[in-house]
């Protein structure tokens, strides 16, 4: 009897799938293998004999950690130690608009902060754009509840820099969960991953928790530069206002994001100017290679099918050119 369940964890070739609170332990089918359909956490599938055998349309898919059908983004970062990193902050805020994944904004370590300016600079620069913004020390218990609130009845996933506490506020809200932690390091002053792989975690009977082994390297190399300015929301109000159609905002004549560039936060428009940097780099690489993908699997039927790959067609062509080949010798050899 085919059944359906929630990839909760992946290791090796195994796939821990979630079925009716029961966890089951599957393998992948080969025909799967064949048409290389990758199977990541969080996804819903259908298994049959600890088999399984077809993967459910997703809500969303992040590639980088891979992970599907997330119900919020809680981006994380450190009131102090390690600094506060605005452009990373905005790097994660912007990733998860791309992904079309609702945010909210944790800032954790609350209990090192002696004065008012970095949550005054939070809220002036985040408040208007409309984000959830929550203030919390997992040391401290402070404001844990709030944030128990903010994940109820939903899958979310928790992003930011190592050493920023992500593990320490699960810890807080359910200690017998027990997540590894360490302390940022004094000479970096950056943390370490604790985490190691990508897994779900049930925090509580109404709380699930995507525990990932991080964003850090998440790059804005697969998108034109043009695009960039839809990932910030105080930038894409100008679209058409610009003089030129393709205005990136930097320095062109009759910007409308240059004419009000004062009412836009430094921090983001360096946020902006950066990422445009990285675009830059997908376009000229695509500019000479293309980007077209091959894939392994085609619709036929209303099924869905292995193909061959374009390197073995063409081994198939030159072994039936070959085969042509010799049978015109042997017929010239008759003759």
């Amino acid at each position: 009897m085919i059944t359906q369940g929630q990839v909760l964890k992946i290791h090796s070739d195994f796939y821990y799938v979630n079925f009716e609170n029961n966890v089951i332990e599957c393998k992948l089918r080969e025909v799967l293998k064949k048409q290389q359909k990758k199977v990541v956490v969080g996804d819903f599938v259908e298994i049959e004999d600890e088999k399984i055998q077809n993967i459910l349309p997703r809500n969303n898919y992040i590639p980088r950690p891979a992970v599907s059908n997330i119900d919020q983004m809680i981006i994380v970062s450190a009131v102090k130690e390690p600094v506060l990193d605005f452009i990373q902050l905005n790097r994660y805020i912007c990733f998860s608009k791309y992904y079309k994944i609702p945010v909210k904004l944790c800032f954790n370590k609350n209990d090192l902060s002696f004065d008012d300016e970095i949550i005054e600079k939070v809220f002036s620069i985040y408040e208007p754009l409309g984000y959830d913004i929550i203030f919390t020390s997992a040391i401290e218990d402070d404001n844990i509840d709030e944030l128990a609130k903010m994940l109820k009845g939903k899958t979310s996933a928790l992003c930011g820099n190592s050493g920023v506490g992500k593990s320490s506020l699960v810890n807080a809200i359910n200690p017998d969960l027990n997540l590894r932690t360490q302390n940022v390091s004094d000479k970096t002053e950056r943390g370490t991953h604790t985490t190691r792989h990508c897994e779900i975690l049930k925090v509580s009977d109404d709380i699930r928790i995507v525990d990932t082994p991080g964003f850090s390297n998440l790059r804005f190399d697969f998108m034109l530069p043009s695009e960039i300015s839809g990932l910030f929301v105080e930038l894409d109000k100008f679209k058409g206002l610009c003089k030129y159609s393709d205005c990136l905002h930097i320095h062109e004549d009759g910007c409308a994001v240059l004419n009000n560039i004062e009412n836009i936060d430094e921090t983001r428009y360096e946020s902006y100017l950066s990422f445009v940097e990285e675009a830059k780099e997908y376009k000229e690489r695509i500019k000479y290679y293309g980007k077209k993908e091959e894939t392994y699997s085609k619709e036929y039927n209303n099924k869905s099918i292995a193909k061959i790959s374009v390197r073995k067609r063409q081994e198939s062509r030159k072994l039936s050119k070959q085969k042509l080949e010799k049978e015109d010798i042997k017929d010239e050899t008759i003759y």
